[in-house]
């Protein structure tokens, strides 16, 4: 039996799903509908009554928009659709009396609040609000709340529209914030004053539809039309979360989400939010060299002579750091492999396996995970190593799904079955025999990077990859580093890793490799944004540009190639990476063959067809690895400090004192003598 009914509104019929409420069909049929506290991605509330809609042979009220289903809804007097009407005398009268209501206490101080320009309220006012109000007593003030370094709140201005409550307890997963009291003493509170305790908070600053919340690093600093936005894509982590950067001139200002079903919905870290305070920190603006132990400042005339000469006719290695776009790795494994040098950039040693897609992709998409009835974890944290993954694994959770995890044992926001701590615990669950009917369910297995960073990490890899073809499962390969995936796909990896790779270099070019300790020994040519692990260790140093500075194409965790466009120009005398690459190969007498971007795209794709289909996942062939013994140690995750795995997070500010809070949290708290 079709679940599908027709629906009349404003004259415009349309047929959807009988369990749709009344403002979803609405925007199915074009007609937009106010609202505060309804949000397609949480619960509804039903408290602001600004959805409010005419029913026409329903109740003689107004009804809830988004509390009313349009199966409840009565058909005309001869079988014709419903008929729900949003621009009726009733309604218009209904919609200026709630907002009449809300700003009985609302402070009009839209000069100075900060959510001026980009606040639902101020907007709703100009089309219900009047311009007097009959509202004679005292305005109610309430007390700010302190939510962290974070979230900076004007409580006087919220309108209990309970947004920021519902997606702390269903999205996040903490239980810190809620309402208390009724009537004029009702306020959104934390619990017990705490601050806010997750990776995901930011977010709450966007779905707050007032200026009750706002961010507390850009406060004050510019309004919205000042602002150039740019659509690119987030870096901090491998999910390539799609994101907007905000720029005054040269500097970015903030970082907003934008949505993609696909991969990040409408949320983002707060890593991925607040880390553009590290892109005007400890920049890296001159080339330097080193010269009688010190490092000069010099031309890039200069320093790329001396890096030609002082690779030419040497044994070379090249690392491939976390945050580099794929053309700037292609360039360097043409140039690398010219003139017979190694390339590597599996700098944590994860035993990823070369050419073969389905073992360091995978087979499953980010999307996969809604649809999943078991999800198993292994050597993974996806809390800290990729939230907005987590919140969707969450998600999946919530509508029935079973959550597996073998590894460390950690607070995932949702309940799961801990399997066990080591390679004995996935070696069990890969051998055993599993049910035709657990077959049939929809199951994900989702292997993290510290599962296979040891080294038997091919093992752990071949025995996952046996658990998904066991248990029928597609699989995930969840990537810490935004570069990885795309360095993968144009072979810039050697056979035997790190290890093989600067086996006997004398030179070593390091393109933005900061997590990677160089021992003494080889001369070492830094190419990056900032001026961090690798730059210290460096004896000629090539500044490039920061992610948000250039052109480049990014591939995410699931092997979905996606754009970054240049937000703003980089500092000083520093140049986009490819072009430095590219003027070094002519100092080598290597010349690459391409003058342009659009060049050296086109033979990228033509080198690597996939990577041309932007914004797509290609489907990986299944080649499984053949399976070995083990060893016997317990899983260790990848990530020890959320704030702090990349340069540009240790330049920030808002990181560093986001990490001291963590690790502040994370001492047991000592009792008074």
């Amino acid at each position: 039996m079709s679940n599908l009914k027709k629906i009349s509104i404003d004259g415009t019929i349309v047929e959807v799903d009988g369990a749709m409420t009344i403002i979803q069909a609405a925007e199915v049929a074009g007609v937009e509908i106010p609202r505060f506290c309804y949000h397609e991605r949480l619960t509804i509330a039903g408290n602001c009554r600004m959805c409010l809609v005419e029913v026409v042979g329903g109740p003689p009220k107004p009804a809830a928009s988004c509390a009313m289903q349009v199966k409840d809804l009565r058909p005309g007097p001869n079988g014709e659709a419903p008929l729900v009407k949003t621009r009726s005398p009733m309604v218009k009268k209904a919609r200026e009396g709630v907002m009449e209501f809300l700003l009985i206490n609302h402070p009009l101080d839209c000069p100075i609040c900060d959510q001026g320009g980009e606040c639902d309220l101020q907007d709703q006012a100009m089309a219900y609000g009047v311009d007097f109000s009959r509202y004679r007593e005292p305005k109610r003030a309430t007390e700010d709340l302190n939510l962290g370094p974070l979230v900076e709140t004007h409580m006087t201005r919220c309108i209990s529209c309970t947004r920021c409550v519902r997606f702390t307890s269903e999205v996040a997963g903490i239980t810190q914030m809620g309402q208390t009291g009724r009537g004029e003493d009702s306020e959104i509170t934390s619990y017990l004053n705490l601050t806010l305790d997750s990776n995901l908070q930011g977010n709450i600053i966007d779905l707050c539809p007032v200026g009750a919340l706002t961010s507390k690093p850009y406060a004050f600093t510019a309004r919205p039309w000042e602002l150039t936005k740019t659509e690119t894509i987030d870096v901090m982590d491998a999910l390539g979360s799609n994101i907007r950067v905000d720029t005054k001139g040269r500097e970015v200002m903030r970082i907003l989400p934008r949505n993609h079903d696909g991969v990040n919905e409408e949320w983002i870290s707060d890593k991925t939010r607040f880390v553009w305070d590290g892109l005007r920190r400890q920049r890296l603006d001159t080339p330097y060299v080193r010269e009688n132990g010190r490092l000069r400042k010099a031309s890039w005339a200069e320093a790329l002579t001396m890096a030609a000469a002082a690779m030419q006719g040497r044994k070379v290695a090249a690392l491939v750091g976390d945050l580099v776009p794929v053309e700037a790795v292609f360039s360097l494994t043409q140039l690398i492999r010219s003139i017979g040098g190694r390339i590597e950039c599996r700098t944590d040693n994860a035993k990823l396996p070369i050419g073969n897609r389905s073992g360091y992709v995978g087979t499953a998409t980010i999307e996969d995970i809604d649809s999943a009835k078991m999800i198993q974890l292994i050597g993974t944290n996806p809390r800290v190593e990729a939230p907005v993954l987590n919140a969707r694994i969450r998600k999946a959770w919530s509508l029935g799904a079973t959550v597996g995890l073998v590894g460390e044992a950690v607070d995932l926001t949702y309940d799961h079955v801990h399997v066990g701590t080591d390679r004995a615990a996935l070696e069990k669950l890969s051998s055993q025999v599993i049910s035709d009917e657990t077959k049939a369910k929809a199951s994900i297995v989702i292997v993290g990077q510290g599962a296979i960073t040891e080294a038997d990490g091919e093992a752990v890899l071949a025995h996952a990859m046996k658990l998904a073809e066991n248990s029928n499962s597609k699989l995930l390969i969840l990537h810490t580093a935004a570069s990885r995936v795309g360095a993968m796909d144009v072979g810039a990896a050697t056979e035997g890793g790190l290890a093989a790779a600067t086996e006997g270099a004398e030179v070593i070019y390091n393109l933005g490799a900061d997590e990677v300790v160089i021992a003494e020994g080889p001369f070492v040519i830094y190419q990056g944004s900032h001026g961090d692990r690798g730059a210290a260790r460096a004896d000629i140093i090539l500044p490039g540009a920061a992610w948000t500075e250039e052109n480049g194409l990014f591939v995410n965790t699931e092997g979905r190639p996606q754009l970054a466009f240049r937000a703003g120009f980089a500092p000083g005398e520093a140049k986009e990476n490819w072009a430095i690459l590219r003027a070094l190969s002519a100092e080598l007498g290597a010349t690459l063959p391409w003058d342009s971007l659009a060049a050296l795209r086109r033979a990228l794709v033509t080198a690597h067809p996939h990577l041309g289909g932007v914004d797509r996942v290609a489907q990986n062939a299944w080649s499984a690895l053949p399976v070995k013994a083990m060893g016997k140690a317990d899983f260790r995750n990848a990530i020890k400090d959320f704030y702090l795995t990349n340069p540009v997070a240790r330049a920030s500010s808002v990181m560093a004192e986001l990490s001291a809070m963590a690790k502040a949290r994370a001492t047991p708290a000592m009792a008074a003598e």
